[in-house]
């Protein structure tokens, strides 16, 4: 029998990165208990039904918390001010089939660069700066200012889930704000291509409304998909048949990766809500203002939702994986992450001649939240 100091402990061996290569058997164990009160008074959702729920219920809030007295995050506020950011954006935001030829000519030329490598890193070559590469050109970014932006997203994801003081995360904030801010009022005396541009002489539209957009996309929007390709390219080195079967019919890449999403969701835990009254999960009252995490990753993998769950299968039906949660905070970027993977990973099968893993697993960054390899490196024969 499960004792509660061990179900409380639950949430703490999740976070230990001790157990980041396969965190799935303690998502198991979480799911025994619905509803976790963890060692630190938060509480964790993990079952499909009641985090699908949660995901539309309006009494849940965002945080809207200042880390290191900086001023709340896109992500971390809510209607209506979170709804008028979010109806500017994505009016300029374009992520229709448009975008193909682009993604697949920035893919492309990474993979170029590998012809005469026989040992390649699939992060650092290719999972890193293919999807921030695509984020700044839809942005206006100058491309030789995207090197700036691997350490500031470093920082700010490894303060995610954190509580107390984060210098490094405050610095990267206000240094990539500072940054947007004089990329903003440049478009508005001088326009240009990109999102930014269009933002900074849209109708409505603050200074510090597109600062906001914009450090949300440019950490938000590649950070996630680094690791959503990462993974991707790891379960297909363990499955080599999908890997030659993706390789003759790059079609299954759309089914790939919506079984990858639920599979290994780069983003396993959002921590990021508090109930705005008390509210009841599972015969659990979680308080007014407690901390809540919705455990994505174990309600991906919930066998009452999910035949066989821990089986990676791209032919499975109706996969109505949360990874994108729901609601008013679904992830409005979801249409350009899964085109990026499925370019991606149609092309890593086609042109990359007889892949293999070289450690398994990979080494993987630190956090929790946010899970993929901060390194997979891989030998190849050649480039096709």
């Amino acid at each position: 029998m499960t004792t509660m100091a061990a179900q409380t402990d639950l949430l703490a061996q999740i976070l230990d990165p001790a157990h980041r290569a396969n965190p799935y058997p303690l998502y198991a164990e979480l799911r025994a208990t619905p509803v976790l009160r963890a060692w630190d008074g938060s509480y964790v959702v993990s079952t499909y039904r009641d985090v699908a729920l949660l995901t539309h219920d309006p009494r849940l809030s965002k945080r809207g918390e200042a880390t290191g007295g900086d001023p709340p995050a896109f992500i971390d506020i809510d209607p209506p001010e979170h709804d008028r950011l979010r109806r500017l954006t994505v009016r300029h935001f374009d992520q229709s089939e448009a975008i193909r030829p682009v993604l697949l000519r920035i893919v492309t030329e990474l993979i170029d660069r590998l012809r005469e490598q026989r040992r390649i890193d699939v992060v650092d070559d290719l999972a890193y700066p293919y999807p921030v590469t695509v984020i700044c050109d839809r942005l206006g970014v100058p491309r030789e200012d995207e090197p700036r932006f691997h350490p500031w997203a470093d920082a700010i994801v490894s303060s995610i889930g954190q509580t107390g003081e984060q210098v490094e995360a405050h610095r990267a904030r206000t240094e990539m704000r500072q940054y947007m801010a004089r990329l903003v009022d440049r478009f508005r005396r001088e326009p240009a291509a990109g999102l930014l541009s269009d933002l900074a002489g849209g109708e409505g539209m603050t200074t510090d409304d597109a600062v906001r957009i914009g450090e949300l996309l440019l950490v938000a929007g590649h950070e996630t998909t680094v690791n959503l390709i990462a993974n991707g390219m790891l379960t297909l080195l363990r499955h080599p048949d999908l890997l030659a079967r993706l390789r003759t019919d790059p079609d299954l890449a759309i089914t790939l990766v919506e079984e990858l999403l639920r599979y290994e969701p780069p983003v396993q835990v959002d921590p990021g809500y508090v109930p705005l009254d008390d509210i009841d999960v599972a015969g659990v009252t979680i308080p007014r203002g407690a901390r809540l995490l919705l455990a994505l990753a174990a309600a991906n993998r919930d066998p009452n939702r999910f035949p066989d769950p821990d089986r990676f299968d791209p032919d499975r039906r109706d996969n109505a994986h949360l990874s994108f949660l729901g609601g008013v905070h679904y992830c409005f970027g979801a249409p350009l992450a899964r085109q990026e993977a499925q370019v991606a990973l149609s092309e890593f099968a086609r042109r990359l001649e007889n892949p293999r893993l070289v450690d398994d697993p990979p080494p993987y960054r630190p956090s929790a939240f946010l899970r993929g390899p901060r390194h997979l490196v891989v030998e190849i024969d050649g480039v096709r």
